[in-house]
């Protein structure tokens, strides 16, 4: 099979760039595969971190593409449609996050209906933090495409009540297993500072309002001095709130702050020193973070919110609570008085079921017999 993948790849960095490279290696084994990525992604003013793009120390994973799509300039659209059309793939796999980029998709997928079939693949059918634009341009992008390739039953539930028609194949999350291996606890703990002989979680990703850091920071004044806590990731928006909790805090000598973007290459050291991973979202879809952890066996605490709860209840992967502080501290604690060997081993039963060939082996089975 030919295919096409429209998706920010490298030197794009982040989990969409990311996913999509894993996505084009593993389709590129056994199909032909060209990739069109963004020669804008977002306009400097309208992103909100410190830079889009992959800098020193972070993994080059170097996809061979074509930068063709300028995300607002329409005449960049008709350029990309052609561009694609000229290929000639017998799929184009959009990849879809949120609707600031469903003008450029709909008028691509709208030139090219009828010469290549059109899956989007939905990472959100509705972002985190939706505004009242986001629904109807959802649709007009949703309108023009023939199947939609899904990763949690929340994307599925956001996507038919946007199109309830939609023909749809759901495939869990893949690992993300380009890191490389877990390393000693003791000595990642020493090179991050860490007491090793603490309970180490770990709040990881990019800090946004929706994914509770707050609730979290409240969790650790109900923990105990055995517990320390490590923030990694870059604040979108104004570290300070979270600061004043610190720095009230009965544990602020606890928890370190690392308020930055982290490096491909900075992964290993901070998963490999935690414990636990801990997902104290307010609302969610899915967590990219989560096949993050997998890869590194560590454990989960996350909320029952979007898909979480299934997610980890039904492969026995963590600990599920409200979201509220005390009872993510109530999840935490009831996380290593099981003892988190047997959620280790669980995870290490998933892992088997989330590699990226299966993922594109279900995508290709699934285009050819709902063809």
């Amino acid at each position: 099979m030919r295919f096409a993948v429209l998706s920010p790849f490298y030197p794009y960095r982040g989990g969409i760039a990311q996913f999509s490279m894993s996505l084009y290696q593993a389709l590129a084994k056994e199909h032909d595969v060209k990739v069109f990525s963004f020669s804008r992604l977002y306009p400097g003013f309208l992103f909100p971190g410190k830079t889009q793009f992959v800098e020193g120390g972070e993994a080059a994973n170097l996809v061979p593409s074509e930068r063709i799509l300028d995300s607002i300039n329409p005449f960049s659209y008709e350029k990309t449609a052609r561009a694609i059309e000229k290929y000639q793939p017998d799929v184009l796999v959009i990849a879809y996050w949120m609707s600031f980029f469903a003008p450029a998709y709909g008028h691509i997928a709208h030139k090219l209906q009828g010469k290549t079939r059109i899956i989007a693949l939905v990472h959100n059918a509705i972002p985190h933090e939706p505004k009242f634009y986001d629904k109807p341009l959802s649709k007009l992008f949703f309108n023009q495409a023939d199947g939609f390739m899904i990763l949690s039953e929340s994307v599925k539930k956001d996507l038919l009540s946007l199109y309830p028609h939609a023909k749809y194949c759901l495939q869990a999350h893949p690992l993300y297993d380009h890191f490389g291996e877990k390393q000693d606890r003791k000595k990642a703990c020493e090179t991050l500072n860490l007491n090793p002989d603490k309970k180490t979680l770990l709040f990881f990703g990019l800090i946004r309002d929706y994914k509770g850091l707050d609730l979290l920071l409240n969790a650790m004044s109900f923990l105990d001095d055995s517990y320390q806590l490590i923030i990694a990731g870059e604040s979108y928006g104004d570290f300070g709130k979270y600061q004043q909790i610190i720095d009230v805090s009965p544990a602020k000598e606890r928890i370190q702050v690392r308020n930055k973007y982290i490096a491909d290459d900075e992964v290993p050291l901070l998963f490999s020193a935690a414990d636990a991973l801990v997902l104290p979202y307010k609302s969610a879809t899915q967590s990219g973070v989560i096949p993050v952890a997998y890869h590194f066996e560590a454990p989960i605490v996350a909320t029952d919110v979007g898909s979480l709860k299934d997610t980890i209840e039904t492969a026995g992967t963590g600990i599920v609570s409200r979201p509220q502080a005390k009872s993510i501290a109530g999840g935490i604690q009831q996380l290593f008085a099981e003892g988190t060997e047997k959620f280790i081993e669980n995870i290490r039963i998933e892992k088997q079921k989330l590699s990226w060939e299966v993922f594109a082996k279900a995508l290709v089975e699934w285009l050819v017999v709902s063809d």
